[in-house]
C-alpha cells in the first residue's frame, strides 16, 4: 500500500475560486457585472470615467458592532499579587535554569 500524503485532499481536484458571480451593480458606474475582475477593474482610475481610485469594502455586519471593553477583575489581580508576595516572603523562587 502506498504511503498516504496527509497534506493531500481526498477531493479529485484542488479548490478553485471562480471569477464568476451573480450579477452585481457597480457603485462606480451603475453597470452590472458577473466577473469579479471586471468589477474590480472599475475601481482603478483607468477603469472609470472620473479617473478616481475607489476602495472595495465588505458588508460584514460584525464590523459595526461595538466591542464592550472588559474591565479587569481587580479582586483577582489583587489576590494573585498577594499570593506572589507571600511566596516571595517565604523564600520561594522560580528556577529559570531548570
Amino acid at each position: 500500500m502506498p504511503e498516504r500524503n496527509l497534506a493531500a485532499s481526498d477531493l479529485p481536484v484542488p479548490g478553485v475560486i471562480s471569477d464568476t458571480m451573480d450579477p452585481v451593480q457597480s457603485m462606480v458606474d451603475g453597470k452590472f457585472y458577473t466577473s469579479k475582475s471586471a468589477l474590480r477593474a472599475t475601481y482603478h482610475p483607468s477603469g472609470n470615467a472620473e479617473g478616481k481610485r475607489y476602495v472595495e469594502v465588505g458588508n460584514d455586519p460584525a464590523r459595526f458592532k461595538s466591542r464592550e471593553k472588559q474591565q479587569p477583575d481587580r479582586k483577582a489581580i489583587r489576590s494573585t499579587l498577594e499570593k506572589a508576595q507571600a511566596r516571595y516572603a517565604r523564600g520561594e523562587r522560580v528556577n529559570l535554569n531548570a
